[in-house]
């Protein structure tokens, strides 16, 4: 089976320190989908199960999809309290799965790992008429001094150092498939109070930055350490914004 380009395996352990998405949205991707309570809805891109969670615990009959080992490893663990809740391996953009099932599609900061045509071709197979397809992004707030200076401390140490595909609109990718109505797009301001070692331990699970920073992943992550060794206190008070991008099945 193909695998993703990106090799999650040495930072699956660190990935469950990731901050959870913002109830505000999930509350509210509800609230426009409107699923049955026993409507399948499929968590693709699961990893360590952070929207799984979500999903779950508003009860909704939820399938997670994750093709590497070692994260469908931790997000198994993490919901082993919904023993109705199947975890199975494979890919985004060819799941193998029934097709017209879904009443929704869901990727949790995963849409930006995947050929995105592709993905939005099978999440439109794999959705029933009138099924949602909803990509979401945790991104921290680079406006907060702390942030800003970390960001600083980050391109000064690679070279064109971007976030990609996760930080971009993706209206006209869902509008260029041809599958969907209108983008809903929804953002909901998060603060995460977390002890400091956490949120280190966090951006040991950084794909984006592991890649582009190379041989000085470990230095810049050392850096980090310093920077936020200088802060007051045990724990920080760290600002985030959860975009989601959502859109219904039209064809």
């Amino acid at each position: 089976m193909k695998k993703l380009d990106w090799d999650y395996t040495n930072l699956a352990k660190a990935y469950v320190n990731r901050p959870d998405y913002s109830d505000a949205a999930i509350d509210a991707i509800l609230a426009i989908a409107k699923p049955d309570a026993d409507a399948p809805v499929l968590d693709l891109g699961a990893g360590a199960a952070h929207l799984t969670l979500k999903l779950a615990e508003r009860g909704l009959n939820v399938t997670a999809l994750e093709p590497n080992d070692d994260m469908r490893g931790q997000g198994t663990a993490r919901t082993a309290h919904y023993p109705d809740l199947d975890w199975i391996d494979g890919m985004m953009e060819n799941t193998g799965l029934r097709a017209g099932h879904y009443a929704m599609t869901t990727y949790g900061s995963s849409f930006s790992v995947v050929d995105r045509g592709e993905t939005l071709d099978e999440s439109a197979r794999l959705l029933c008429p009138g099924g949602w397809f909803v990509a979401l992004f945790n991104h921290r707030d680079l406006d907060d001094p702390l942030q800003a200076e970390i960001e600083t401390l980050i391109k000064d140490a690679t070279t064109g150092y971007a976030y990609g595909p996760r930080r971009e609109d993706q209206t006209p990718h869902i509008d260029a498939s041809g599958h969907f109505g209108p983008v809903h797009r929804l953002e909901c301001p998060i603060h995460h109070d977390v002890p400091k070692q956490t949120w280190l331990d966090a951006w040991r699970s950084h794909a984006t930055l592991q890649r582009q920073a190379g041989a000085r992943f470990e230095e810049i992550c050392a850096a980090i350490d310093a920077r936020v060794a200088q802060e007051p206190g045990d724990s920080l008070r760290i600002p985030y914004v959860t975009r989601v991008w959502m859109a219904q099945r039209t064809r």
